[in-house]
């Protein structure tokens, strides 16, 4: 895995040739993550914030921000859009059915009570915490939440969002010499922050199930 990192990001000639593919590989392939929650758009944010921090441009850091938080927004509304047509159909939507499948029962009801207590600053936080999403766009769309206060409040959360993972690929740029080997960093460091809640969750209902046993 390493040493095919390693060799992607050496074959690349130029730095023109590297932004030439990578901007509008990695647009298409945030804007893909949050449509379809299988990508890890994060990580992908990340490895492109390590290959613009060893570039010579000044903007690249700047562009990489601008190409992920636009791709995050038009994908989010995108997946709004279509889970609003699953709510006004009396049969559904497959769309609006794969965000319900992705959202547990535990974590909807918390969405839907921070979201009226909190109101549209709830998106800010949800795209930040690993897993929480699409939980609170499906409380959203349960409570009928226009698409355009939707997409007022999915604005500043994906700047937020674009700009963390953005500070983690520079940390992990800035610590190693090669960009290969801060990719591999960044990579491991947002995997870990994606995979804790559900470690947590499995950790929690195994301890308690030994203490009910036990009990």
């Amino acid at each position: 895995m390493i040493e095919e990192i390693q060799s992607v990001v050496r074959e690349l000639p130029t730095e023109s040739a590297r932004q030439a593919v990578g901007y509008p590989t990695l647009f298409t392939l945030v804007a893909l993550g949050s449509l379809v929650p299988v990508v890890p758009t994060g990580a992908l944010v990340s490895s492109a914030a390590v290959v613009a921090f060893h570039q010579t441009s000044p903007l690249a850091l700047l562009v990489v921000f601008a190409v992920a938080s636009t791709a995050a927004f038009l994908g989010d509304v995108c997946l709004y859009w279509l889970g609003q047509r699953g709510v006004r159909s009396k049969n559904g939507s497959k769309w609006l059915a794969a965000i319900t499948r992705r959202a547990a029962p535990e974590r909807l009801e918390q969405a839907r009570a921070k979201l009226d207590e909190h109101g549209g600053m709830v998106l800010v936080l949800s795209r930040l915490v690993p897993a929480g999403r699409i939980p609170v766009m499906l409380a959203c769309l349960l409570g009928r939440m226009p698409l355009r206060r939707f997409a007022r409040g999915d604005v500043p959360a994906c700047l937020a969002w674009a700009a963390t993972y953005q500070l983690i690929g520079i940390l992990g740029g800035s610590l190693f010499p090669e960009p290969w080997q801060g990719v591999v960093a960044a990579v491991g460091l947002t995997l870990l922050i994606s995979g804790a809640p559900a470690l947590w969750r499995s950790l929690r209902s195994r301890w308690g199930d030994e203490s009910g046993a036990t009990g």
